[in-house]
């Protein structure tokens, strides 16, 4: 198996850390250099590098924090060390060694508080420019030293802070992918709930039937069997649908379906649904409601009648879902809405998350009939422009 290549948004991380890690490899590059032309003995030479390898692991673990979290959490510690180790060794080497507070100029910058860091890096700078005097140099080498000295605190500071930032970057950018990646799978399973939920009960619901009515009524259990290899066939190609993301319900295709599978459990259903011009979505979501309200009906209630109505008035489609079973049909309804008590699946909760969405709003109560009403209302050209809206004009009728 091929790897997969690495893109420039993954390499910039690893760019950054290399450019300054080589950057602070140069500085200390060039300290060494003084010291091999000062006459250093070999034991000296050899202590030199010691010490300047211990700067260099205290630089490091100021410049990438990532890299060392244990010595990071103890940033006043490592920072006073690199700061006993900038000065003290001035006593031994001399001006081979003025290239050292720069660094800790820049570890200032790096792990102190911006008003004490600044003040911090004056104070470096200043005792920089006092030891310039105690090592020999005078006043003419003064202003090279103090420049050099804020120059390399600067460069490694930024180069530092940038190598962070992009980390950071990084970072935020994997766990923008992860989000993305967990919402799909969200979305995922919501179109796999809204549709098979009611695929699935509808096929168990005429199979149950059918089993009675083999013997009983033959002809209808045959018109029965039917109808169950089509809603089979149909909940096989929308768990395709899904798959592909190229879901598309539509409420006029839904509302026979819903209708036979009433009418099939001796439930009486009158249908009274004209709405109009709407966008896809919104008729996405109206036939994906329609099948939750449903659902929900032969789950959950007891009902003999159910109602379905939709219509559209000043520029928003309005559709209801009653029924008689309010008393089982009412815990069941609750439970599901976002804020409601009680045992439930989360089939309505996300159809009010994609009526939220458009703009619309889901609700469920008691009438003052007595019956219970799930209800959806959303605008009509919600998710769509007028050159891609949906007719779905139905007439009043009954099933």
């Amino acid at each position: 198996m091929r790897e997969r290549p690495v893109s420039n948004v993954e390499l910039a991380p690893r760019m950054a850390s290399a450019i300054t890690t080589v950057v602070i490899l140069c500085f200390f590059g060039v300290a060494l250099t003084y010291a091999a032309r000062g006459g250093l003995g070999a034991l000296g030479l050899t202590s030199f590098c010691v010490l300047m390898a211990l700067l260099l692991g205290l630089q490091f673990c100021h410049s990438f924090p990532a890299r060392a979290p244990r010595w990071a959490r103890r940033h006043r510690f490592t920072l006073a060390a690199q700061a006993v180790l900038t000065f003290g060794p001035f006593a031994f080497f001399g001006d081979a060694w003025l290239g050292m507070p720069g660094f800790l100029c820049s570890s200032c910058l790096l792990v102190l508080r911006p008003a004490l860091a600044w003040a911090a890096f004056g104070l470096v700078v200043a005792a920089t420019g006092a030891v310039n005097f105690l090592v020999g140099y005078g006043v003419g080498e003064l202003a090279y030293n103090l420049v050099a000295t804020t120059l390399t605190g600067l460069v490694v500071y930024g180069l530092s802070r940038l190598t962070g930032l992009i980390a950071e970057v990084q970072a935020a950018r994997d766990e923008l992918v992860r989000v993305t990646l967990a919402q799909e799978r969200v979305r995922f399973a919501r179109d796999l709930h809204d549709l098979l939920g009611f695929s699935l009960s509808t096929i168990t619901l005429k199979c149950e039937l059918t089993h009675r009515l083999v013997r009983v009524d033959p002809e209808r259990a045959e018109t029965e069997i039917t109808e169950i290899v089509q809603a089979a066939r149909q909940a096989s190609a929308e768990v395709r649908s899904v798959a592909g993301s190229y879901l598309r319900m539509c409420l006029d295709r839904e509302l026979p379906a819903a209708s036979s599978l009433l009418r099939a459990v001796g439930i009486h259903a009158e249908v009274r649904v004209a709405t109009g011009a709407v966008s896809p979505a919104v008729d996405s979501v109206l036939a994906t409601v329609l099948r939750e309200g449903v659902t929900n009906i032969l789950r959950h209630s007891k009902a003999q009648k159910c109602v379905i109505e939709a219509g559209a008035r000043d520029g928003r489609v309005r559709l209801a879902i009653a029924n008689d079973g309010l008393r089982d049909a009412r815990s069941a309804h609750f439970a599901d809405l976002p804020g409601a008590t009680g045992c439930g699946g989360n089939g309505l909760s996300s159809l009010a998350a994609r009526a939220e969405s458009l703009g619309g709003t889901l609700t469920s109560g008691e009438r003052p009939d007595g019956w219970f009403e799930l209800t959806v209302t959303v605008p009509a050209d919600a998710g769509g422009d007028e050159d891609s809206l949906a007719t779905t004009g139905r007439s009043p009728g009954r099933s």
